[in-house]
C-alpha cells in the first residue's frame, strides 16, 4: 500500500485510520508503507535508458509483499 491522502476515504476517523495503517504495516516485509516517491522512481528507471537491457520482468514496488 502506498500512503496517499486517497487512503483517507477508507476511515471514518484519524484513529480509524491509524489502526488501518497499524494493522497493514504489521503484514508488509519491510515494516512500512511505501510512498509515491518510491513509485516514481520505479516508474522513472523503467521509463529512463538505465533499464534498456532490462526485459520480461515483473517490478513489484510493494515493500515485499508478492515474496510472502
Amino acid at each position: 500500500m502506498i500512503d496517499t491522502p486517497g487512503l483517507n476515504g477508507l476511515a471514518q476517523s484519524q484513529e480509524q485510520l491509524d489502526q488501518f495503517k497499524t494493522s497493514f504495516v504489521s503484514t508488509v516485509p519491510l515494516g512500512r508503507m511505501g510512498s509515491p516517491d518510491e513509485v516514481a522512481k520505479a516508474v522513472s528507471f523503467l521509463a529512463s535508458d538505465d533499464s534498456s537491457y532490462v526485459t520480461g520482468i515483473e517490478l513489484f514496488v510493494d515493500g515485499g509483499m508478492a515474496q510472502i
